[in-house]
């Protein structure tokens, strides 16, 4: 069935039918009769070969099909239409030639129109194979061949579409103009007006009254507020402070955007209320207004920043203010917002997740019959990139050179993998869109649970719902911020302190700890900080305010770093070189950068000084930058006006250069200072609070590193790891004091119960409810755990303070002795501290060193109790290997040989264009960062993505400041190396070590243009 709206009433009601049908997420969708009847107005419906009534005539009971058509017609009346379809040469099932006649004649006998319908699926006749792929997937079972698409069901052109026609009435024994003309009149009377019908370019904001205002006091109440703020910050005798707030507060009433900015700071103030950290992030950083509202932190006239950038008298889009939360709490917020607004003016936005390399090859093989394990594999080596450059990736990249000797000559498993490139393959609710709207919103879009949550999502995906003019705030769970709450209550539970990291007078912005702490590029953990890049600009920029990082995080961005920002303004910072400006008059707009452009707001100004225009017209000119097809016209405009204004042309000239090249690379200060917060916040809490802020992090996993490297510079902080203990380890990574009786002796890090593997929630949460247990069989009586978590804990040591005296061999024989015996029910339990459990003397032998180590790596993916390269220190020894600790020594283009555990592998666009691998090793005294460029890769590539441990030789590699890096040469499998040393000495390791290699470059510097094959680990936040 096809219902088609022909008004806007229409739509509405077609809108409300989706939904309907969508009621029940764990049921296929199912539309009731009563919900058509009740919003059939306005409505036509087609009914197709898939109908019952039009199967019941393919299967030879026309009058079956008459009585089935009876509802049908009682609801829709003349709306009803009967669509004739041939699309399948094959029989006489739903899509062939003689069904379709059958349903031209059955519509002709009971006096229903029919239309013509291509049953399209796809744009070209040559993608009905990616339609069978699609099929397989969905029943997850493999191509039939019988039941294959006939590659006709695609986008016909009139005249196609003509010729079928023709087929259909001349077996059907009718003329097929009168088809074809039906059809015309059918597609007029469905013409929807994009405005009128579907309302866009109309805005729909939720009513001023729920956020305690009217359409006549929304501007009067927004502006009262703001004034209050202004006098309780003490911003109320700044002239132009109050001058801008007047200017803001104009703009936002022009546009009749009050009850908007109260309705997201109403969203922020009632998520404070619930205890979850919120901050905004964007453009909206810009505003006077946002900051005033207690929605954005910084003082934008302190930093700097445009309301233009934001919104202005000359933007005619929406102003988008977007929020961040705690990522464990998103869902709280989004409950919040509903319970607020009610659920008919609120709903999430979704999301189409489309195909990439590894779920097409995993589909389309599947599809083609391949063997799952084999599927699995070669779906695995490959790196997350689009599925489009499958064949180009089996060609260029060193490491699947073994996948493309198997594999390259599968002609149609690469031609379907491809095809399947940015295709949808799944629906699921986005991260972060909320939608808001008045009372109507249900009436403008459809939506469906989502699932798991089962909050109500928006069919329409990011792009349309603006497109549609439905008001979206973008609330985004950032886990950095969960793991800020999550250290500063455990802070507070211990100590009794309650830190604001929002209070300067807690948190000053010029904190020496913090600041030295960044200056030390010591930032794993730290929020936008933590990445090889990162700390190797850090370790350059040597930033000493906050200001600094402001800058620090704007020109970490591809734009920047391609644009070659970066060296220019290093070496002016540190006097190297000294600053350029174009002409006096724009000292003022770049001082603060060195003379180099960075930001968008320097954009803006420079273009307002050189023309003499106001700000917003200054922003529209920026915008435009970006489009090539406006960069003349803006380029004729600029100067013009600059020439009238006086400056010369060589000035003028110059100034352009500069603005054209930042099209490509411009980055927005407001987003930066909105970043730059929780970056100064994260890196103090480091400073102050380190094994609370490990906590936090370990907790919440904000960042693109393992946890087990966080646990090692954890260690190399001073934090002591207290390992997994039945009675105080809870869900959550906490912090103990050392000393209870003397905190000041500082505090360790307890693992937590939720990173056992296999463990289950609801296991966890008896475990922590019954806590203290006096016993082994307490444990197992009340917590009630799996025998396979109780073993788990056991091989950990975590139920060593239940089995004193015991081995962990003899608590895990001890297990299976009470795995053997009945549990008793609550009523039976006896009184915790009568039953103490196994008193037997240790009969068993202990675990050893190694093996409690390689249970930890097995059950934990963590070396909690000593680092794993402890195991090969005697190897590194001999091999002189050195150490991260002693790197910062070694002179610039020094060789040295490093060896460590793999924390992170990553290949970016760099400004060369050349595909260089990243990857970080930690050797327990630090980390090493190290590059293999393509001249290193032909013969280790394979070795650096698939080995766990590295032994690395390089060049050392100084950039100014704390920077240093490796650039690797060659490296070598470090576990393979132990097996050689363990079986053929030392010798054995030397031979290897010796073996000539052909490094050779894959693709050549200039050779041909960089494509996109990055391949990249888990990225940072941002």
């Amino acid at each position: 069935m096809v219902l088609l709206a022909e008004n806007r009433a229409a739509w509405a009601a077609l809108c409300h039918l989706i939904s309907a049908a969508h009621a029940h997420p764990d049921s296929p969708p199912l539309l009731a009769w009563a919900d058509l009847e009740r919003h059939a107005t306005g409505l036509t419906a087609l009914l197709g070969p898939a109908s019952e009534p039009i199967q019941a005539l393919g299967a030879g009971h026309p009058d079956q099909a008459v009585a089935l058509l009876a509802p049908w017609r009682e609801i829709f009346g003349p709306r009803l239409r009967l669509e004739a379809a041939y699309y399948d040469p094959r029989g006489t099932g739903p899509g062939s030639l003689p069904l379709a006649a059958r349903t031209l004649n059955l519509a002709a006998d009971q006096g229903i129109e029919a239309v013509l319908a291509g049953a399209v699926r796809y744009a070209e006749p040559d993608q009905a194979p990616v339609a069978d792929v699609l099929d397989s997937a969905r029943r997850l079972t493999r191509i039939d061949p019988r039941h294959t698409d006939r590659g006709e069901r695609w986008l016909k052109p009139p005249s196609a579409m003509a010729a079928v026609a023709e087929h259909i009435a001349r077996a059907a024994g009718q003329d097929a103009s009168h088809l074809l003309a039906a059809t015309g009149r059918c597609a007029e009377q469905l013409r929807l007006d994009p405005e009128g019908d579907l309302g866009i370019g109309q805005v729909h904001f939720p009513e001023p009254q729920l956020v305690g205002a009217s359409p006549a006091t929304a501007a009067r109440m927004l502006a009262t507020r703001c004034r209050a703020a202004m006098a309780a910050r003490g911003y109320d005798h700044d002239p132009a402070m109050l001058r801008r707030l007047e200017e803001e507060l104009a703009v936002i009433e022009h546009f009749g955007y009050p009850a908007y900015f109260l309705t997201v700071a109403q969203i922020v103030d009632d998520t404070r209320r619930l205890g979850i950290r919120v901050a905004a992030r964007g453009s909206a950083a810009g505003s006077l207004v946002v900051h005033l509202l207690g929605i954005a932190t910084a003082n934008p006239v302190q930093h700097g920043l445009l309301m233009e950038r934001f919104l202005s008298p000359r933007r005619t889009t929406l102003p988008d203010i977007d929020i961040d939360v705690e990522s464990a709490r998103r869902l709280e917020v989004y409950r919040a917002i509903f319970d607020r607004f009610g659920p008919e003016r609120v709903a999430t936005v979704a999301m189409p997740e489309t195909y990439r390399i590894r779920n097409a090859i995993r589909d389309t093989a599947t599809a083609l019959g391949l063997d799952p394990a084999e599927t699995g594999r070669l779906a695995k080596a490959f790196p997350h990139i689009r599925a489009k450059d499958a064949r180009t990736a089996l060609a260029e990249l060193p490491e699947l050179r073994t996948v493309a000797a198997r594999y390259a000559r599968h002609t149609r498993l690469w031609d379907l993998v491809e095809a399947l490139d940015g295709l949808p393959r799944s629906i699921a609710m986005h991260p972060c869109g909320v939608l808001l709207s008045d009372h109507t919103l249900m009436d403008r879009t459809p939506v469906v649970p989502s699932s798991g949550e089962h909050l109500a999502m928006a069919q329409f995906d990011k792009d349309d719902v603006e497109d549609l003019g439905l008001l979206k705030l973008d609330v985004l769970g950032v886990r950095m911020q969960s793991a800020m709450a999550h250290a500063v209550a455990e802070i507070h539970r211990t100590t009794g302190r309650l830190v604001d990291l929002d209070d300067p007078r807690q948190v000053m912005p010029e904190d020496s700890a913090a600041l030295e702490l960044i200056r030390s590029t010591r930032t794993l953990g730290c929020f936008q900080i933590e990445s090889p890049g990162q700390r190797d600009l850090i370790g350059r920029f040597q930033p000493t305010t906050l200001h600094d990082l402001v800058v620090d995080i704007s020109l970490f961005r591809p734009g920047p770093v391609a644009a070659d920002m970066v060296r220019p303004f290093i070496t002016a910072r540190h006097g190297l070189r000294r600053p350029h400006y174009p002409h006096p008059d724009l000292v003022p707009v770049l001082k603060e950068t060195y003379g180099v452009v960075v930001w968008h707001e320097q954009v803006i100004r420079i273009i307002a000084q050189l023309t003499g225009c106001d700000r917003a017209m200054a922003d529209e000119a920026r915008r435009a930058l970006a489009d090539a097809a406006h960069q003349a016209q803006v380029r004729e405009w600029f100067t013009t006006q600059a020439r009238t204004r006086g400056y010369r042309q060589a000035v003028i000239q110059q100034t352009w250069r500069v603005l054209e090249a930042f099209g490509a690379y411009g980055f927005c200060k407001a987003h930066a200072v909105a970043f730059a917060v929780p970056t100064y916040q994260s890196a103090w809490l480091k400073a102050h609070h380190p094994a609370a802020f490990y906590a936090g992090i370990l907790t919440h996993d904000p960042g693109m590193y393992p946890k087990r490297l966080l646990l090692a510079d954890a260690r190399r902080h001073g934090i002591t790891i207290l390992p997994l203990d039945i009675n105080r380890s809870c869900a959550d990574y906490r912090i103990e004091p050392l000393d209870p009786h003397h905190p000041d002796h500082g505090y360790g890090l307890r693992l937590a119960l939720a990173d056992l593997y296999g463990i289950h929630a609801s296991e966890i949460a008896r475990i922590t409810a019954g806590q203290p247990f006096t016993s082994l069989t307490d444990l197992w009586q009340r917590a009630r755990p799996s025998r396979p978590t109780v073993e788990r804990l056991a091989q950990l040591g975590a139920l060593d303070p239940l089995t004193p005296g015991l081995t962990r061999r003899d608590t895990l024989q001890h297990i299976a002795r009470l795995d053997h015996r009945p549990r008793v029910h609550a009523a039976q339990l006896t009184v915790p501290g009568t039953d103490t459990g196994p008193r037997t003397v240790s009969s068993l032998p202990d675990l050893t060193d190694r093996e409690k180590l390689h249970a930890e790596l097995r059950l934990l993916r963590m070396d909690a109790c000593r680092h794993l390269m402890t195991e090969y220190r005697p190897l590194l020894d001999e091999l002189r290997a050195l150490p991260a600790s002693r790197l910062t020594d070694q002179a610039d283009g020094a060789t040295v040989l490093v060896a460590g555990v793999k924390a992170a592998i990553q290949t970016p666009p760099i400004r060369s264009g050349r595909r260089v691998i990243f990857t970080t090793l930690d050797d327990s005294t630090g980390v090493i960062d190290c590059a293999f460029f393509p001249d290193s890769q032909h013969d280790h590539a394979r070795t650096v993505f698939d080995a766990w441990l590295l032994l690395v030789r390089g060049t050392v590699s100084r950039r100014g400041g704390r920077a240093v890096s490796v650039v690797g040469l060659a490296c070598w499998d470090l576990t393979a190396l132990s097996r050689a040393r363990r079986d053929g000495g030392s010798e054995a390791v030397r031979r290897i070590l010796e073996a000539p290699t052909s490094a050779r470059p894959i693709i050549p510097a200039g050779s041909q243009a960089p494509r996109r094959l990055w391949h990249a680990s888990p990225g940072s936040p941002g």
